[in-house]
């Protein structure tokens, strides 16, 4: 019942879901549910590893940092658990990897169209991060001495707010059609 009431006095109930190892992509799921819940959303932010269920929910919001060109495990199981319910719902994906490189080409997993592709996602975002080297394992050292990484924070949270104010707008353009 408490779903129940919860769906009728927002707009949609949302769970934003993260994968991050140290922190800088969970703050942009965090800056995502700000903006879908200024527009009316009741949204749960919560880490991959802690969801066991998304039934409840309206939509989902699938998010992981990249490491290596790839999302973080716990992201992608989360996806392929969760597989049937996903593609009965509406869901977006989003990307936060090499701070210093284009977006586009340094944030695009190679797992990622074949994952959105199994639960009909609507979209997918990529973002620079933030670099810290003195977190980062050997291996990882070495990729991003390789792609001549930058340390910093390189996020850019306007547009994360720009595009979880895309995702606000379909959620809404979905809820007053039906």
């Amino acid at each position: 019942m408490e779903t129940e009431d919860r769906r009728c006095a927002v707009g949609a109930w949302v769970l934003v879901a993260v994968a991050s190892r140290h922190g800088a992509t969970l703050e942009i799921g965090e800056a995502v549910a700000r903006v879908l819940r200024a527009r009316g959303n009741a949204v749960d932010v919560r880490a991959v590893e802690d969801v066991t269920d998304i039934v409840a929910y309206d939509a989902v919001v699938v998010g992981s940092a990249v490491y290596t060109a790839h999302w973080l495990p716990a992201a992608r199981e989360l996806v392929a658990e969760h597989r049937d319910a996903l593609t009965t719902r509406p869901v977006w994906f989003f990307s936060s990897g090499l701070a210093t490189q284009p977006a586009a080409a340094a944030n695009s997993p190679h797992e990622l169209a074949a994952l959105a592709t199994s639960v009909g996602a609507r979209g997918h975002r990529s973002f620079r991060g933030r670099l810290d080297r003195s977190v980062l394992s050997f291996t990882e050292r070495a990729i991003i001495a390789g792609a001549r990484g930058r340390d910093g924070d390189h996020r850019d949270f306007l547009a994360i707010e720009r595009w979880a104010g895309e995702v606000a707008d379909a959620l809404a353009d979905e809820r007053a059609s039906v």
